[in-house]
């Protein structure tokens, strides 16, 4: 009898991911059986699923019994929570993060594993305030590594999807295309596919959990600086995209006031620590190395995805 492998948020990016790595690779779709959760079952995406062979249920992370049931027989979870900026990101993310894996206790689930990230506040030493969407989910992490199941971890890096949004370049207006931020073109981050690559990593875990237990995947397919990201829109676009650093407080007005703090901080931190800390690159290529299947590099991101520049 296969194993119930719950997928919370299976129409997320990183939900979705998982289940179609699971669904795709030849030993884990024998081994394990997946339910899916939404909070509609009904949209399209959802109904999708359950043509592929999921089970698609309802559960919403404000909902404790609505989690409950989800859960409920479950072998393995993987949850993820949706950060929410509205003033109370490190509250929202702890208190959903503590909600999903106390759920998963009250029912027994043996297996948990979480995506989390890496505290700012505490490897800056207390400098940066504002980056509630790390630290809390890292508190999450500290929490779940004290509850009466086995727990391992993914941490993504950023989301190369956030070129067609937060992060897309904007025509400079003389033919060129501005990425601007407020860092050096210098300064690194990693990224990651998230549709498309996140399930690898969890599939890694789900082949062998003893291996990873405990441990924290840094997913990300590589370390590239803000030149290196501008190179490679204008390699894919045939069009000219440069990096411009702009003064921190200009590039601010340029941000949804709700999210300017996190969002300005975290560049910040990325610049002076590394997103995940010290040896961020180490560990991105040890993690890399741990993948279950080939991940995507930023070229064939954005060929397979290509920039609306207009």
């Amino acid at each position: 009898m296969s194993k119930l492998l719950v997928v919370f948020g299976a129409t997320g990016q990183q939900g979705g991911s998982v289940v179609e790595s699971v669904l795709g690779d030849a030993q884990l779709n024998k081994e394990y059986s997946i339910r899916g959760t939404t909070r509609d079952p009904g949209k399209p995406n959802a109904q999708e699923l359950v043509k592929k062979g999921v089970e698609v249920v309802k559960a919403d992370v404000d909902d404790a019994a609505s989690l409950r049931k989800a859960f409920e027989g479950a072998h393995v979870v993987f949850a993820n929570t949706v950060t929410i900026y509205d003033g109370h990101t490190y509250e929202h993310e702890v208190n959903q993060g503590r909600a999903l894996a106390d759920a998963a206790v009250a029912v027994g689930v043996p297996f948990y594993i979480y995506s989390t990230l890496p505290n700012a506040g505490k490897i800056s030493g207390g400098k940066l305030k504002h980056m509630g969407h790390f630290d809390g989910k890292e508190e999450v992490e500290q929490y779940i590594r004290t509850l009466p199941l086995r727990s391992a971890f993914i941490a993504p890096g950023s989301f190369m999807s956030n070129f067609h949004a937060s992060m897309a370049p904007h025509p400079a207006g003389d033919g060129t295309y501005a990425f601007a931020a407020s860092v050096r073109p210098d300064a690194k981050m990693p990224l990651i596919n998230t549709a498309g690559d996140t399930g690898k990593w969890v599939a890694a875990i789900l082949a062998d959990f003893s291996n990873y237990e405990g441990k924290v995947l840094c997913c990300s397919t590589a370390v590239y600086t803000f030149q290196e990201m501008a190179d490679a829109m204008s390699k894919a676009s045939g069009k000219t995209v440069r990096y411009t650093q702009l003064p921190e407080d200009t590039w601010r007005g340029f941000l949804p006031p709700p999210m300017r703090d996190h969002v300005a901080e975290m560049l910040q931190y990325f610049q002076d620590y590394g997103y995940y800390g010290e040896n961020t690159e180490g560990k991105v290529k040890w993690s890399a190395e741990q993948a279950r299947g080939n991940l995507t590099t930023l070229d064939e991101y954005l060929k397979a995805n290509p920039l609306s520049l207009q």
